[in-house]
C-alpha cells in the first residue's frame, strides 16, 4: 500500500476544507484537512500501487477548488498516479 498525502497551506483558503475524491466515495467528511506544526494542513489516505486518484478540495461554504500543482482529468479534477 502507498500512503498519499494532500497538503495545502495553512489558511489558505480560511475555514475548513477536506480533500473529496474517487477514493474516499466524494465524501466531504472522509478526509478533512487537520492543521499541523509546519503551518500546513494536510490528510492522507492509503492505496493501492498503481491507482489512479481523482480529487478536489471542498473548502467550507461548499466552494469546490483544485490543486494548482496536479494536472486536472478529463471531468475537471486532479488526476494523479501513484
Amino acid at each position: 500500500m502507498i500512503r498519499v498525502t494532500f497538503t495545502l497551506p495553512d489558511g489558505e483558503p480560511s475555514g475548513s476544507v477536506s480533500v473529496v475524491g474517487d477514493f474516499n466515495q466524494w465524501d466531504p467528511f472522509a478526509h478533512p484537512l487537520r492543521r499541523r506544526s509546519n503551518r500546513t494542513r494536510s490528510a492522507s489516505v492509503t492505496v493501492p500501487p498503481g491507482s489512479t486518484l481523482r480529487f478536489r478540495y471542498l473548502a467550507e461554504g461548499g466552494v469546490w477548488f483544485d490543486d494548482e500543482t496536479v494536472p486536472t482529468g478529463d471531468n475537471q479534477d486532479a488526476t494523479i498516479t501513484v
